[in-house]
Order: C-alpha cells, then sequence, then structure tokens
C-alpha cells in the first residue's frame, strides 16, 4: 500500500465507502503541484470525524474524487481555550493564528481595542492559515477563526463560566498567577503592539472572570505572547499536563 504523506482538510462527512469531490484549489494542489494521480493515497480530516485514509479515484486539472477507506486517528478535540488577540502586521497576525491553532485553541477571536492598528482582517485568509497549519502539523480539529469585533462588546455579552486568562503588560517581572486555578472552559487575552489602555487593562481588572497573569520578566511582542501564554496555560491547565 502506498504511504499517504499528504493531509487534507475537506468539508465532507468522512466515514468508509464515502466519495468525496474536491474543490478547485484542493484539485490543484493534490494533482498539479503534488504531481498525485488515481490510485494515490492522502489523509483526510474534516475537524468531527477524525483522520481517514482515502485513495485518488478521479484526478483532473480543476476537479477530481478521492474514495475513503479506513480510519487512521479518532478524533482529537482540543481543549476548551480561545484565543482572543489584536490584530498586528499581517504577517505576524499569521503566525499568531498559525501557532494558535497548532497548539491546541479550540476558537480564534480577532478583537479591535483602543490601541489596535488593524482596522480589519481576511478571516477567510486568516482561516486558510489555520487548515494548513493543522493539515501540516498532524492535528485533526481545525479552530474556527472568527471576525474582528470590538473587544468592549464582547466582554459586555462574555459568559462568566469561562474565565479569561489576561496578559497584563504591567505585570512584567511578577509571578503568573494560575497557580490554583481550575480547568475548565477558558480564553486567553493578548493586546496590540501598544498595549492595553489604562481604561481597559482597568475595566479587565474589574471584572471577577478575568485573572491577570504576567508572562516573565520582560515585554513580549504581541505574537510572542500568544506563543507564551497558550505555552503557560498548557502546561497548567491544558492536555500538556
Amino acid at each position: 500500500m502506498t504511504e499517504a504523506r499528504i493531509r487534507l482538510h475537506v468539508d465532507h462527512p468522512l466515514a468508509a465507502g464515502q466519495s468525496v469531490s474536491l474543490t478547485r484549489e484542493q484539485a490543484h494542489y493534490l494533482f498539479n503541484v503534488m504531481r498525485l494521480g488515481p490510485g494515490a493515497r492522502v489523509l483526510l480530516i474534516n475537524s468531527r470525524d477524525g483522520e481517514w485514509l482515502a485513495e485518488v479515484l478521479e484526478a483532473g486539472k480543476r476537479a477530481g474524487r478521492l474514495a475513503v477507506l479506513e480510519q487512521t486517528r479518532p478524533l482529537q478535540p482540543p481543549p476548551d481555550l480561545w484565543l482572543l488577540f489584536a490584530p498586528i502586521k499581517k504577517a505576524r497576525t499569521d503566525f499568531i493564528v498559525e501557532k494558535a491553532a497548532e497548539m491546541g485553541a479550540a476558537r480564534i477571536l480577532p478583537v479591535q481595542t483602543e490601541f489596535t492598528n488593524a482596522e480589519r482582517i481576511r478571516r477567510d485568509r486568516l482561516q486558510a492559515h489555520a487548515v494548513e497549519a493543522i493539515e501540516q502539523c498532524g492535528g485533526t480539529y481545525v479552530p474556527p477563526v472568527e471576525e474582528l469585533q470590538p473587544l468592549d462588546r464582547l466582554l459586555a455579552g462574555w459568559t462568566p463560566e469561562r474565565r479569561i486568562m489576561f496578559a497584563d503588560e504591567s505585570l512584567v517581572g511578577a509571578r503568573a498567577a494560575l497557580e490554583g486555578a481550575a480547568p475548565g472552559p477558558w480564553a486567553i487575552l493578548i493586546g496590540p503592539e501598544g498595549g492595553f489602555s489604562p481604561a481597559e487593562r482597568a475595566r479587565l481588572r474589574s471584572l471577577d472572570f478575568v485573572v491577570p497573569v504576567s508572562l516573565g520578566p520582560r515585554i513580549l511582542r504581541a505574537d510572542t505572547a500568544a506563543v507564551a501564554a497558550m505555552t503557560v496555560w498548557q502546561m497548567t491547565l491544558g492536555d500538556w499536563r
């Protein structure tokens, strides 16, 4: 049996005997870029049914069809952790989304703060980065990337049962404050390049469900802070323990 080395996320139910039609972009990637042909094997995921082995039945320049053969791995959902972050420069925003997907975020929410530079995002492009990250890292679940929304509006409708780990740059050098925290629904909040405004910081600190934390003795760039915060949470409360 030919070894399957390519993983592809599809929006289709996966089960033995299913036939999966490819989009034009997927067909181009498999057959024009990767030079696969009929009989080749690929691995499929859909964020619901785990990972499945499939075989190429039809290979065209703009379309194709796969036959699903057998499950190779069950679904491995991430912890119930959301990442809230203020978009920054394009390449670094892409990095945050990619690493959040790889490191186990269940949902990614870009937020507009007072000092956020980006006024809009391309959600479809960021979602594609999340898909690509999971295809490459061996995951079976792609976190949804939401549209940009104001932080104050998000907080106004927040469900208090989901606590927020707030990376507060004013605590630089202090001891991280997750010790003794209980597992459950959580979110991580990372601010923009200019940090949070005094009013935003005061509001966050006034909310019972917000836990301010330090990320060490130095102020980190926003993209570094996202990785550091997810590492702290995963090793303390997540599935890295």
